[in-house]
């Protein structure tokens, strides 16, 4: 069970749960990918939206860049949520998107699979 702390509204804390799930699919298809020693996968968007099923063309070395920061997600064109996300560089089929607000990067950093505290 997940508590809420005071400071984070449940659907922050649910954004930050659904994109990170996301992400953390996507960091299985960049391992395989890796393994197989191809330059681009097809990723998940990883948009806010659980019922979302959109897959992206990205490069491996572009998917690496993205990932360098806990707060940034792939996401399919038109698929950015302006209350919580910015756009940060805008792609051939995608745009890169940035976390913003203490609640929410704070659940997604907490999240993340290459994270020191994950």
């Amino acid at each position: 069970m997940t508590v809420v702390s005071s400071y984070m509204s449940s659907s922050e804390e649910r954004v930050g749960e659904i994109q990170s799930l996301f992400r953390n699919v996507n960091e299985q298809i960049a391992e395989a990918a890796d393994r197989f020693d191809v330059e681009s996968a097809r990723f998940y968007c990883e948009c806010h939206d659980p019922a979302c099923g959109e897959r992206v063309d990205v490069p491996l070395d572009e998917y690496e860049k993205v990932r360098t920061k806990s707060t940034r997600f792939v996401h399919a064109p038109g698929h950015v949520e302006r209350k919580f996300e910015r756009v940060v560089a805008r792609k051939r089929g995608y745009a890169v998107v940035e976390k913003f607000g203490h609640a929410l990067t704070r659940i997604v950093r907490r999240l993340d699979p290459r994270s020191e505290t994950a």
